[in-house]
């Protein structure tokens, strides 16, 4: 299997995936199941490669996938700038717990 289905059909996947990278990028840490967020961060990592490359064709791109102007913006000027001798593990994934409710593992993903 290429990814993660989540229990969802395609649509209401891809748009949780696009919620949280663009909540990623904008508060730089979130908190979430640990499966969303192995999901979550190779999306992650081609957007700040993306970053990286810095051209119109890239931040277009970006513009597609993310829901935020502000937060392709703040990838272009802040986020990826910070990467340029990195090649590539641009986000940590630290494990924090069980949720209550249902025991799922929960973790915080942040950028490096």
């Amino acid at each position: 299997m290429a990814h993660r289905k989540f229990s969802r059909k395609t649509g209401p996947r891809q748009a949780l995936l696009r919620n949280l990278v663009t909540s990623l990028f904008i508060t730089g840490r979130i908190e979430t199941t640990e499966a969303k967020a192995k999901e979550i961060a190779s999306i992650a990592n081609k957007m700040i490669t993306l970053g990286k490359r810095g051209d119109l064709h890239a931040r277009r791109q970006a513009l597609a996938y993310m829901l935020d102007e502000t937060a392709v913006t703040k990838l272009f000027e802040k986020i990826s700038p910070k990467f340029e001798g990195r090649d590539g593990g641009y986000t940590r994934i630290m494990k924090k717990g069980y949720r209550r409710g249902d025991g799922a593992p929960m973790v915080i993903i942040e950028l490096v």
